[in-house]
């Protein structure tokens, strides 16, 4: 098969009762086109910002004080501003139900499942709002946060949005330092952590991270999520989770409505290029954008169970939180996803019929390395979208989803990032699926993609761009007082047009195909390449676990240097360098083979999972590499320093 072709596409019934088509149709008197021409109501969406998204409010059904105006320009898209008389809660929106069905099942690594009704997570939301507020927590006030994806998590997150206060988490496999790094820098008033979690079995200890936060931000409260205070926290004050919420008793939620660009959120970037950037988000735009994404291009209702595989410390915990709102019961795994066996989060699927599957490319190219045929060994009966995210999907994941896990299901590849908390990329109910594209551009968004002297680019990938003004662009970085950081971070490039920092192509059906990070492009004799073109075929070879492609200065020009991992049992001989190098070549081009393959036992990652290529690339240049508390496995580095393969001295000071 080659890339393009159209693997699946929903029949006309399932198009017609999509709450997409439900929009198209609704808005017809205002665009004019047919509720299954995608193409038009998208234009639309982009050149008539006033009347989409004053029609998006309704639709999505936004409890808050609309306002009177939807969209006021601005002189540049950074000016201009959404709903500016709004008044808007997120945690109001997201605790509409407070019936006795299922709001959230929570599933942890040592097998614990625990279930919190809808009723109940009002209840608890109630009293943890009131013991913010006890602590003087306020609008504006940060709530800092080390966390599991559990329970408590959301409990705490929707918490501090109905007092008006803003949050940030990280994951508790942060050390101390990438703890502080990031938590420090926003002077939280309180923080809320666990002492320790569970991974594949094994207890970890996160009680120096949680001193060392509290000592860099002189905390004076520390709410620990467990049924006692460590011994080595003793001397902090600290205070169970229990015992904290011990004067409170339910009750109803004075949710603090704020303007449309009021803070909810502050995530931060990964760090492997210096100190974590503060991101800070609305609650406002968030509701709006994850509520358009989920309802509308996820098609998620309230009678969908909706897993994605994320950790606290990464922007798709706060996209699958947004759920809520649709009154969708939201079913969380905290752990190791391949423990006590690789079919763990599988099995899930069938145990709380889920609907929607979120994970990463990565997770799905280890279920095919690993021989999972979910098909033949699991039900599936309920599960209708499989969402993938975090790196390009290569087009052998999408036929292994369609061979062996389910041949009726909507595969959506979705791109965006932490620095929208968002997707500009993804999946469409009314759109066919084609091999190794993600589907389209999501209403609202002017997407294109540049050279690099600004001008658009046909057949061929550029850096992504997005021309106009969108929900969920970061109100500001925490921190950046004159915008400075906020401006060279995304409209350095090309004035007055985000540049996303993807290289991507954009296709002919309308959909694209995303080739890497724009900063970690090869470039070997002038012409750019995308690391996750060479990926796509390695990633095809049985004997290769992962890869990761770097470009070497060698001579005034750039070189390709591939370092891949291999499967147990499997060694780097020249009849596998030749399978590799004539696999990139027929399936890319000469130009993409690289000049050396070098083996590797591990591969450095960021927290969130992503391979750090520039981390790499520094090493083999025996450049500094910056802020190395942001990497997972940082020890990785090691070898890649002084390779003889590469006539290299270098060293990672």
């Amino acid at each position: 098969m080659e890339i393009g072709d159209i693997l699946w596409e929903a029949g006309d019934p399932r198009k017609r009762a999509s709450s997409l088509w439900q929009f198209a149709e609704a808005t017809a008197p205002l665009h004019g086109a047919e509720p299954d021409d995608y193409a038009a109501l998208h234009a639309w969406s982009v050149d008539e910002p006033e009347a989409f998204y004053s029609a998006l409010w309704d639709h999505l059904d936004i409890v808050g004080e609309k306002g009177g105006r939807a969209f006021v320009p601005g002189e540049t898209i950074r000016d201009a501003r959404f709903f500016p008389q709004a008044r808007i809660n997120y945690a109001e929106n997201m605790l509409r139900r407070r019936d006795d069905g299922l709001a959230i099942i929570a599933h942890r690594d040592d097998g614990t499942r625990r279930t919190l009704s809808w009723r109940r997570l009002y209840d608890q939301v109630s009293r943890f709002a009131q013991a913010l507020v006890a602590e003087g927590v306020g609008e504006g006030d940060r709530v800092a946060a080390i966390v599991t994806n559990d329970l408590e998590a959301i409990i705490a997150y929707l918490a501090t949005s109905a007092v008006g206060a803003i949050w940030s988490s990280c994951s508790p496999d942060f050390g101390p330092e990438g703890a502080s790094d990031r938590l420090c820098q926003i002077e939280p008033k309180i923080l809320v952590a666990v002492p320790g979690y569970s991974y594949a079995g094994k207890a970890i200890d996160v009680s120096p991270a949680i001193r060392t936060v509290a000592e860099g931000a002189k905390l004076e409260k520390i709410v620990i999520l467990a049924d006692a205070v460590p011994a080595a926290l003793a001397d902090l004050d600290c205070v169970t989770l229990d015992e904290w919420l011990a004067p409170f008793a339910p009750g109803d939620i004075a949710f603090r409505r704020l303007e449309f660009e009021a803070p909810l959120a502050i995530l931060f970037s990964s760090g492997t290029t210096g100190k974590p950037k503060c991101i800070t988000h609305s609650g406002a735009g968030l509701l709006l954008q994850h509520k358009k994404e989920l309802m509308i291009h996820c098609d998620i209702g309230p009678e969908d169970r909706f897993f994605y595989f994320t950790t606290c410390g990464w922007m798709m915990w706060n996209w699958q939180v947004s759920g809520l709102s649709l009154g969708a019961t939201l079913v969380t795994f905290d752990g190791n996803p391949f423990h006590p066996d690789h079919a763990r989060l599988i099995d899930l699927i069938d145990e709380e019929d889920i609907a929607i599957f979120g994970t990463s490319a990565k997770y799905i190219d280890a279920c095919l390395k690993d021989g999972l045929k979910p098909r033949q060994s699991h039900r599936l009966e309920h599960l209708r979208l499989i969402l993938s995210t975090g790196s390009p999907l290569i087009p052998t994941s999408f036929d292994y989803i369609y061979s062996d896990w389910k041949p009726d299901v909507h595969l959506a590849s979705i791109s965006g990032g932490t620095d929208i908390c968002a997707c500009f990329l993804g999946g469409n109910p009314l759109l066919p699926v084609r091999r190794g594209e993600l589907q389209c551009a999501l209403l609202g968004l002017d997407i294109d993609t540049f050279d690099e002297q600004g001008e658009p680019v046909a057949g061929a990938a550029g850096e992504l761009v997005c021309r106009n003004a969108h929900l969920s662009m970061p109100v500001k970085f925490w921190g950046d007082a004159d915008g400075s950081r906020y401006h060279e971070a995304y409209f350095s490039r090309f004035p007055g047009v985000w540049a996303h920092g993807d290289f991507v192509e954009k296709r002919p059906s309308g959909g694209f195909i995303i080739q890497g990070r724009s900063d970690t492009t090869l470039n070997p004799g002038g012409v750019r390449i995308g690391t996750a073109e060479i990926y796509r075929q390695v990633e095809t070879i049985g004997e290769v676990e992962e890869a990761i492609a770097v470009g070497q200065d060698i001579e005034g020009d750039q070189r390709v240097i591939l370092f891949v991992k291999l499967r147990e049992g499997a060694t780097l001989d020249v009849e596998l360098e030749r399978t590799i190098r004539a696999r990139i070549r027929s399936g890319a081009s000469p130009r993409h083979v690289p000049a050396r393959i070098i083996a590797v036992a591990a591969i450095p990652r960021t927290r969130s999972g992503k391979i750090s290529e520039i981390a790499v690339r520094d090493t083999i240049h025996g450049r500094v590499v910056k802020n190395v508390g942001a990497l997972a496995n940082p020890e990785a580095l090691e070898l890649y320093m002084n390779l003889p393969e590469l006539g290299s001295t270098a060293a990672w000071n």
